[in-house]
């Protein structure tokens, strides 16, 4: 009885802890267009989202339901295999962090726990019905729905805006982003924080600490709201900028009716029971905004990537799930095995992430990446002077763009010289533009 206590105390430990990497995994869900479109800076963002998170985690425990008694057969199930699940579960998600592709905690927990589960009791104990219902059908209709609705609100926005202000329109809506992130941040702590209190309920059950079917204990409930709040408040600031700069280019109205067509959504599957990807439901949303305005573009090669992720998720989740609970049945030593991996894995990966530190300085810097393709647009001035420096200069203005202003600007780059001698002198020294 000693080793099952110590055990699930383990257990529940290691699962505040992917509900840590839940919340800095997935603060870009909320917050990647509010910071990219300037309406709020970055720290004060994940202040805001942190908080909300902690709130929506009271709201509802549907979803919890689902995932403590609907997705694995409670009969027979170990919490050696818990354990395994969330090893799985938490390991995909850094290492999707490290590369900053917003891919899906929820399922990842998901496919670490089916691979857990058929590893120790074969497929018979997974719930075939309730993984295709709740789990495979809003992963497909979820990123869809979003990202429709997003295009649809988009152009909306825009034919209500027609021939108005650009600025105080701008403005308008960088005030509406708030609100709206504000809505997916609650949405988030109802859908997400509620998949640890359903993982560590179905813990207790195993453990025979609670009955079959019973709801998530008070405890679970604060521990598991401030875990995820408190992941929120470091910020993913790695899988921010693809959200916000690598997908698309995004404009404050854009940034509006993306996120709240995917708050909508959110909260609308949070009420049904279904446990759908928040990181899914969001990219399609921004995915929508961006083809919803005219000229604008969605990044393919960045949607590609974060489409491989997607469909590899369960698979690959489940896959070290599997193995770490094949460690774990060999007893005692297996399960410090299985332990000292999670944590020695985590430890590369922090590691490999400060080669190239993203932060709230530089979240919304821009950057190509190595395959060329351009994930955001390159500072202003950077391709003119370079230009600039090899050419000589043309004589009479040039009209280019002020970096802090949408008005064109005349520059005046001097043109050659003429010696007193009559013949040319070299060419003056190019302005920067």
């Amino acid at each position: 009885m000693e080793h099952i206590t110590l055990l699930l105390g383990i257990v529940i430990v290691t699962a505040l802890v992917f509900d840590f990497t839940n919340g800095f995994h997935d603060t870009a869900n909320a917050m990647a267009t509010t910071i990219s479109t300037g309406a709020l800076k970055p720290k004060t963002a994940v202040a805001m989202s942190a908080v909300l998170n902690l709130v929506g985690a009271f709201l509802s425990v549907e979803v919890a339901k689902t995932i403590s008694g609907g997705i694995v057969n409670e009969d027979g199930l170990k919490t050696e295999v818990i354990f395994a699940a969330l090893v799985g579960a938490i390991l995909w998600n850094l290492l999707t962090w490290l590369v900053g592709l917003p891919s899906s905690s929820s399922h990842a927990l998901f496919g670490g726990l089916i691979g857990a589960a058929v590893m120790s009791m074969g497929w018979s104990s997974i719930n075939g019905g309730t993984v295709v219902t709740k789990i495979l059908i809003p992963a497909l209709a979820a990123p869809l729905v979003a990202g429709l609705a997003a295009m649809l609100a988009t152009r909306l926005t825009y034919r209500i805006g027609r021939g108005t202000d650009t600025r105080a329109t701008a403005k308008g809506y960088r005030v509406g982003q708030i609100a709206s992130a504000g809505l997916v941040s609650l949405a988030h702590g109802t859908n997400d924080a509620q998949k640890t209190m359903g993982i560590i309920t179905l813990a207790l059950v195993t453990g025979g600490v609670l009955n079959p079917g019973a709801n998530p204990p008070m405890w679970v409930i604060v521990s598991a709201g401030v875990a995820i709040a408190l992941g929120t408040y470091l910020g993913g600031w790695r899988i921010i900028r693809t959200m916000g700069k690598g997908l698309t280019d995004l404009q404050p109205q854009q940034g509006f009716a993306a996120q709240t067509s995917a708050a909508t959504v959110i909260l609308a599957s949070s009420h049904l029971g279904f446990s759908l990807s928040t990181t899914q439901s969001c990219s399609g949303a921004v995915m929508g905004a961006g083809l919803g305005r005219k000229g604008g573009v969605v990044r393919w090669s960045t949607a590609t990537r974060m489409f491989v992720a997607w469909g590899l998720t369960l698979p690959a989740a489940g896959l070290v799930g599997a193995g770490a609970e094949f460690l774990t049945q060999q007893g005692p030593w297996g399960i410090a095995a299985t332990a000292t991996l999670l944590v020695a894995g985590s430890a590369v990966i922090w590691v490999l992430s400060r080669r190239n530190a993203v932060d709230h300085t530089n979240v919304t810097a821009d950057e190509i990446r190595h395959d060329g393709d351009r994930a955001n647009a390159e500072p202003v001035g950077v391709v003119t002077t370079a230009i600039a420096a090899v050419t000589p200069p043309p004589a009479g203005p040039v009209t280019t763009l002020d970096a802090s202003s949408d008005d064109p600007v005349k520059a005046t780059i001097a043109g050659p010289t003429t010696a007193t001698t009559g013949a040319m002198a070299d060419p003056a020294r190019p302005a920067t533009v």
